[in-house]
This record gives structure tokens, C-alpha cells and sequence, in this order.
């Protein structure tokens, strides 16, 4: 055993921490279990609980492995361990219930013996007693083991969450207010060892990178899967807001962006960490942060598996009164045996993580003796006086109330006298020191208020790029197979737009990454963009000349913020089912965050009309959506204009263009011997001028974006050469036999072989889409090698 000595908290001159840990021998350490002392630390011995799917090869692999004694036998040999090190592992682990992995843990502090750790708070209103003396002991603990402890101000977080009437102004203030109080309640703040960092300022001025991380994450997982993260808010699955999902995968981001080797956050906040871990499996990125999850005090009363900050009386807050204290301890649920499940009658009907707040067995539940173990003792070397008696840990005092040699009233005099000493410096920060008096008034202000819902409308405004009333046309999902059918459905919603209105080609990279086109790719989705966007100058340069054509993320990065915060606002707006329509819960989350952002892109957009292809039922949807939106806020709404489409496919078939590459489609990679090729092969019944591909794809390309005449040629005795004009006449002549189909698709062949020639002469001509057609071919070759393993 060695001790190690660590300076009192500040503020609190009779809290020392003193470590005394046991150390074990070890071989291979990394690879080894790591059992600690149980008197130190609660969570070496926490069972492995990650839910995930790799129980493949390693699985196998691990059990195949020779495990490790616990004690080596004296003839074995064994590397040693620095004590040292040893002594700042057992540390941080007494500081959670629970670590996912321990051996990870070692094997990292031995690699980086300063490394970052982080936990998110959301200033939501005052802080109670875990949140500010229990987390001071913690992020000590840390900071003397070498960690740079990083809070994470969650202030566009708890907007997301409606807190303080979704003010951010005021969500601020209490932010502002929760540092005051660690800064009193003996948290270490000197030497940078602790550093603030505020979501909404961090996330804006690095919003190139931690944006395209987030909906990175976003693409990994299903809407089951962050449903059930949710619980890190206290809402229940059936009772989300659309933006609520957006907060575990932000949350997830977080982790990324801070490069935190170690998340220390409360048991509640458990699964949308295991997310992050399983993130890395997903994106294959090889070193996981550490979950290290402290424990949740129980609330004050019978059946309140955590405290309630909208409760009073659930907890004991940071600047509550000794007159506080006292009534809310003496009042206090403090059983001497396990009851039933009858008391959890009076549990929050809102606490949606009731059954994961705790991960260590507790049939008593009693939030006096919760408090004396985790309050009171949870500095090292602590003690704690009660009826006449001066206990040195907690197994004493909980032996002695349940045996009945220490009293209910003396147990609550002890602690209450315990409490009232941590909590003494805290009220006189708040009295004596001005700023901190004014910030608290604030936040006492804001609670009686209770003001309304704060409904301010902000907006992504890219005037400076776009002229406001235009019309916009949002280029269909990347592929790695684009069809002549999606340049056709473009140019047709493009030629609808008034005479008075700027058309507006919208392309949505950023959308498009979140719903995994292109295997989530960004270099293919910006391949296919260039492809899509030459190839429309190539088909149709009269009708691109008049359009101006916008990337999503170019216009986002002008002003991220407020994007960022209209995105949320629509996400506010609508209850998850609704943004969610069309789509199950087994289904990409990515679907509901692009469903948001096609709203804010819009608004932000501020266009008179926008075009979607008629018939398309997401189009719809998002059209509807749309509507309703535009009737809650301080804009004209647009004409959601459905813009009946060519059907230049050239076989009636369920499939989709972009999904196929074979006969039935022209692709815009064509070679012009496809030209002939693939219109041998289309459909053209005589007579049947309802559905015939060769007279649709004449009407696109010999009349509207070709000569503007279809050329037959025919001998003297089968009718001889016709110029055709009009679809009308085209289609009259077939369905009454005038035009046989072979004359037709002769004459659509030329057309065709024209086309694809100029597509193939664009491509060799300009360099940036002829490597961009490189590389949609490399990532459909590598998509189709994926897609044979599996």
C-alpha cells in the first residue's frame, strides 16, 4: 500500500483526500482485468453491460484467450506496474459507478498520463448538491490524477430542451451562475486544470468540423436506437420533440470534438456515451473513450430515484438555507429495510431513465445514508459525526443505523450538520460577492417567472447570395449511378419557374452526407453534384444560364448559428411522429435530421416557389410540412409547386435510376454506342403512345432541349421524312400507326447518340468532371465489393 497526499479542497480546510490503494501485479496489462480494491472503488467491479453487435471474431477471440490470474502464483513471472500509476488509476475510478472498459482506462493513462476528461452541463436553473459538491469531488480527483477536466456549457442544448422558456439569453445567465458555484463549493479552478468551453461559441466558430461530424454519427444509427438515448433529457420516447433527437447525437459529437479520452458523466447520461463507443466501431476509429458514469443520488423523497430540479424539496441545492437543509433532511425518506415498489407511486411521471439511474443493487433507497456515502465521504480520508460517534466510512454508519445503535434523528443531526459545513462557503460567496449575489437573484427571477415558451424567430438569410421571391429546386440525393431521368427531373422543375423568378438549383451536400448517400462519402456527393451540375449546362445551356445554383453548406457556413438554431426551432415546432412521417423506427435517424433541415433551408432561403417532382410521396410530405411551418412564422410562406416530370425510362419497371445501370435507364456516363444500344431495347408497342420512352425522350431532347424537331427518315413508300414539331403529332402518328416504332426509334437513336456524345466530348473537355466521373466509378466499385461481403 503507498498514501498519497493531495491538498485540501479550497474553501474547505478540514477536507483532505488521502489515497491508500491496493495494488495488483500484472502481466500483460493491457489485455489483463484489472480487480481493485472494492473498499476504494465501485467500479472495477461493475459487470460489462455494452450493447453492441461484436460478438464476431473478437468475441471469439477474447474467449479463446488464457484470462489472467488475479495473484500471480510467487513462481510466475510478472512485469510490474508503477505504483504511481497504479495509485492514479484507482483514483479515478472510485470517482464512477461504473467504467467501460477499466483495462482501457490503464492502457491509456500509461500511453498519455495527461489526458482531457469532460461532462456537459445544461444551465438549466440551480444546482443541486450533486451537481455541485459531489462534482467538485470528482473533477478533483481527476484533475490530481494529470486531467485537464473540460465542462461543456450545453447552453444550445438546453435550448433544444425548452429550459429557461428556450431563452438563450437566459440560459446564458445561468451558466454563468453554475460557474460561480463550483468556483465556491471547493472546486480546484487553478492552473487551467479546469476549462469552460460554450457549446454555442465552440460549435460556431468551428462549424466546418463539427457539424459534418454530427451528421456523420447521425448516419450510423437508427431513430429506435436515439429514441432511446432520450432519457439523458427525462422525456419519454412517445413524447419527444423532433429537435430532441438531434441532443444524444450532439451530445455524441461532443465527445469527438473535445477529444475527450474520458467521459465523466452521471449513470442517466450512460447511453448516449455507449453511442460514442459505438460510433467508433461503426466509423472504425480504434481507441474509445473511457465511460466512466458516477453515481445518481437518490431524490429526497419515497420513490424518487433521482433529484428533481423542478422538485425543491426532492434535493438539497447549492445556496439553499440551514433552515433549508434542516427541514429537508428531517423531512427525508430514510428507511432501515427494503419496502416494495408501493412508494415509486409518488416517482416523476416525466422520468423517463427511472430504470437505468442506478447500475449497483440498492433494496433500501435511502437518501439520507446516499448522501452520507456519496456527500459526506466522497472526499477521501473524510469522517463523519453522528450520535455521539465519529465514523471514518460509511460501512460503519450504515451497519450501525441498520442494527439500531445509531438513531433516524441522530443519523439526519449528523448530516445536516455535515451538509450545512460544505455548503457554508457557498452562501457566503453568494452574499458577499457581488457578481455572483446579482447572478443568483437572475436565476431566482427566472423560476418565479416561469415564463412562456420564448419563440423568436431566427433564420439562415442568404439574400447575399440568392435574390429573394426565387425559385428553388433542390437537386435530387447523390448516387453513384447518375441517370439521364434525375437531369430530366431537374431541368423540368427548373423550366417551371415564373418569368419574375430567379430559379435557385439548391444542393443539399451536407443533407445528402446525413442520409448516407454515397455511402456517406463526401467526396462522391460532391462528384455527383459536379457530374449532375455540367451535365444540366451540357443538356439544357439556355435554361442554366438563368439559374443560379447554391450549396447547402457553403450558404450554412455564411452564418452557422443561426442555421443551426433554425434547424432546432423546427425541430421544437413539431412533435418527432410528425417530421418522422413515411419512415419507421427501424429506419436511418438521418431521415428525420435532413426532414429538419429541408425546412430551415427553405426558410432561409425565402423563395416565392419550390419545385418538387409530382407524385413523389417524400416531396409531399416535405411539402406539407412546409405549409404548416410557414403558417407559424413571420414569412410569406412559398408555393410548394408539384411539377409533373418526363418519364424517360426506357421500360416500365419498379426499380429506380439511380439504383440501376442496365437496359432499362440511360445513365449520364453513357458511351454514345449506349445510344443505340439501350433504344433497340425500350419499350415502344405500337400504337401504345400512353407509355412510350422513345417519344418522352423525344420531346426532352429534340424538341424542348434539342433542335426543336424530330427528324424520321423513311423511304418515299412508308410515309417519307417528317419533321415533328409537337409531342401532340408525335404521339397522334404512333397511336394511329402513321409512325411505325422502328422509324421512331431510329430516329430516337440519333437523337439519343447526339446526346450522350456531347455528355462524353463535356466530360473529356472540362477536368473537374471528368475526375469527378472517376471518382463515382471508384466509389461504386468499392460500394459493390461491400456490398458482396456482406
Amino acid at each position: 500500500k503507498a498514501a498519497i497526499s493531495i491538498n485540501a479542497m479550497p474553501g474547505h480546510p478540514n477536507i483532505g483526500i488521502v489515497a491508500t490503494p491496493s495494488f495488483c501485479v500484472f502481466g500483460d496489462v493491457g489485455a489483463s482485468t484489472v480487480k481493485a480494491d472494492t473498499t476504494t472503488t465501485k467500479a472495477a467491479a461493475a459487470p460489462k453491460a455494452i450493447d453492441d453487435k461484436k460478438k464476431g471474431k473478437k468475441a471469439k477471440k477474447a474467449g479463446n484467450e488464457k484470462k489472467a490470474p488475479a495473484s500471480a502464483p510467487a513462481d510466475t513471472p510478472t512485469a510490474p506496474v508503477d505504483p504511481a500509476l497504479m495509485a492514479k488509476y484507482e483514483r479515478i475510478l472510485s470517482v464512477g459507478e461504473e467504467c467501460q472498459e477499466p483495462p482501457e482506462l490503464l492502457a491509456m493513462l500509461q500511453k498519455k498520463p495527461a489526458f482531457n476528461a469532460y461532462d456537459g452541463f445544461e444551465p438549466s436553473g440551480r444546482m443541486h448538491i450533486a451537481q455541485g459538491v459531489f462534482k467538485a469531488v470528482n473533477v478533483n480527483k481527476l484533475t490530481s490524477s494529470g486531467c485537464t477536466f473540460i465542462f461543456w456549457v450545453a447552453d444550445w442544448f438546453a435550448l433544444m430542451n425548452d429550459k429557461m422558456g428556450g431563452d438563450l439569453a437566459k440560459i446564458k445567465v445561468v451558466g454563468e451562475y453554475l460557474k460561480e458555484v463550483w468556483a465556491a463549493s471547493g472546486m480546484d479552478l487553478t492552473g487551467n486544470k479546469v476549462v469552460f468551453k460554450w457549446a454555442s461559441d465552440e460549435i460556431t466558430s468551428n462549424a466546418d468540423t463539427y457539424w459534418p461530424k454530427m451528421l456523420d454519427i447521425a448516419s450510423k444509427f437508427n431513430i429506435t436506437r436515439v429514441k432511446k438515448c432520450c432519457q439523458i433529457m427525462g422525456r419519454l420516447e412517445g413524447n419527444l420533440s423532433a429537435a430532441q433527437v438531434l441532443y444524444p447525437l450532439m451530445q455524441c459529437t461532443d465527445v469527438f470534438f473535445l477529444k475527450a479520452d474520458v467521459c465523466q458523466l452521471g449513470v442517466d447520461q450512460r447511453k448516449v456515451n455507449m453511442l460514442a463507443r459505438d460510433y467508433c466501431d461503426a466509423a472504425k476509429i480504434k481507441f474509445k473513450p473511457v465511460i466512466l458514469s458516477h453515481h445518481m443520488l437518490y431524490g429526497l423523497k419515497a420513490g424518487q430515484e433521482k433529484m428533481s430540479k423542478s422538485d425543491p424539496d426532492s434535493a438539497v441545492f447549492m445556496e439553499d438555507t440551514r433552515e433549508d437543509v434542516r427541514r429537508k433532511i428531517m423531512n427525508a425518506y430514510c428507511p432501515t429495510k427494503a419496502e416494495d415498489d408501493a412508494a415509486d407511486a409518488g416517482a416523476e411521471v416525466e422520468d423517463a431513465g427511472r430504470e437505468s439511474m442506478h447500475l449497483k443493487g440498492d433494496g433500501l433507497k435511502n437518501p439520507c445514508l446516499d448522501y452520507v456515502e456519496n456527500i459526506v465521504f466522497g472526499p477521501e480520508g473524510s469522517t463523519f459525526e453522528a450520535g455521539g460517534k465519529k465514523y471514518a466510512d460509511f460501512a460503519s454508519v450504515k451497519a450501525d443505523f441498520l442494527s439500531g445503535a445509531l438513531a433516524e434523528n441522530a443519523l439526519k443531526e449528523g448530516l445536516i450538520d455535515a451538509l450545512n459545513l460544505l455548503l457554508e462557503p457557498v452562501r457566503q460567496h453568494f452574499t458577499n460577492n457581488a457578481v455572483a449575489k446579482d447572478l443568483l437573484a437572475k436565476v431566482q427571477q427566472y423560476k418565479k417567472e416561469k415564463a412562456p415558451l420564448n419563440k423568436e424567430f431566427r433564420r439562415l438569410d442568404v439574400s447575399s447570395l440568392v435574390p429573394t421571391g426565387s425559385h428553388v429546386v433542390f437537386c435530387p440525393a447523390p448516387n453513384n449511378n447518375p441517370s439521364l431521368q434525375s437531369a430530366v427531373d431537374v431541368l423540368t422543375q427548373l423550366s417551371s419557374a415564373a418569368s419574375s423568378a430567379t430559379p435557385v438549383l439548391f444542393l443539399a451536400d451536407w443533407s445528402a452526407k446525413v442520409l448516407s448517400c454515397c455511402d456517406g462519402d463526401q467526396k462522391a456527393i460532391d462528384a455527383y453534384y459536379t457530374v449532375m451540375e455540367n451535365s444540366l449546362k451540357t443538356l439544357a445551356p439556355d435554361v442554366m444560364k438563368k439559374v443560379k445554383v447554391v450549396k447547402q453548406s457553403d450558404a450554412i457556413l455564411t452564418d452557422p448559428s443561426n442555421y443551426w438554431i433554425s434547424v432546432i426551432n423546427v425541430g421544437r415546432h413539431f412533435n418527432l411522429n410528425v417530421v418522422q412521417e413515411g419512415h419507421k423506427d427501424s429506419d436511418p435517424v438521418g431521415y428525420v435530421i435532413a426532414r429538419m433541415m429541408r425546412v430551415a433551408d427553405v426558410v432561409g432561403l425565402n423563395a416565392s416557389a419550390v419545385a418538387y417532382k409530382e407524385g413523389d410521396a417524400n416531396g409531399t410530405i416535405e411539402a406539407g410540412i412546409l405549409d404548416k411551418y410557414f403558417a407559424d412564422i413571420p414569412l410569406d410562406a412559398p408555393a410548394m409547386t408539384p411539377v409533373a416530370v418526363p418519364n424517360v425510362c426506357l421500360a416500365e419497371t419498379a426499380g429506380t435510376a439511380q439504383a440501376t445501370e442496365n437496359s432499362e435507364y440511360y445513365l449520364l456516363d453513357d458511351p454514345k454506342v449506349h445510344g443505340k444500344l439501350k433504344m433497340k431495347k425500350a419499350f415502344c408497342e405500337p400504337g401504345n403512345a400512353s407509355f412510350c420512352p422513345p417519344i418522352s425522350i423525344a420531346s426532352c431532347f429534340a424538341l424542348q432541349y434539342g433542335s426543336a424537331a424530330l427528324s424520321v427518315k423513311r423511304t418515299p413508300e412508308n410515309g417519307g421524312d417528317r419533321d415533328y414539331t409537337s409531342s401532340s403529332s408525335i404521339s397522334a402518328d404512333f397511336a394511329s400507326g402513321a409512325l411505325h416504332p422502328g422509324d421512331l426509334k431510329a430516329a430516337v437513336t440519333a437523337v439519343m447518340v447526339g446526346v450522350l456524345g456531347r455528355l462524353a466530348e463535356g466530360t473529356k473537355k472540362e477536368a473537374a468532371w471528368k475526375k469527378a466521373g472517376a471518382c463515382l466509378k471508384a466509389a461504386k466499385k468499392k460500394s459493390d465489393k461491400s456490398a458482396k461481403k456482406k
